[in-house]
């Protein structure tokens, strides 16, 4: 017998999934629309749109950047149909350029003007 941990999660009965970058106090959030419970499995499948955050999930994001003294995040949603939205992880270097062209752009000129800025802010 061997032994291997394990992390367990209630699975959320989603409406979609939500990925948003922060770079420093700069949200960008997209929906994505995937016919599998797991957008990675089949990203030829999935849509992804711009979308906008809440402020009820605006001010936990920048408590936890804050918190770890992260200056980038990119933070992992399921929303329901009821517009709740479940925080599923946040990746510090977590991959943006697969993202819509016009959020793409904008997540690059944010990281170079938080570049530019330095790492005391």
């Amino acid at each position: 017998m061997s032994v291997r941990p394990h992390m367990f999660q209630a699975k959320v009965d989603k409406a979609f999934d939500v990925r948003v970058t922060a770079i420093g106090d700069r949200l960008f959030g997209v929906r994505i629309d995937s016919p599998d419970l797991d957008w990675r499995y089949r990203q030829e499948l999935m849509t992804c749109t711009p979308i906008q955050v809440p402020g009820s999930v605006t001010r936990p994001i920048a408590a936890y950047l804050a918190e770890l003294r992260l200056t980038y995040g990119a933070f992992d949603f399921a929303v329901t149909a009821a517009g709740d939205w479940y925080f599923l992880e946040c990746n510090p270097n977590g991959q943006w350029a697969w993202q819509p062209t016009e959020t793409t752009t904008a997540i690059a000129h944010a990281i170079a003007d938080q570049l530019e800025k330095g790492p005391d802010t």
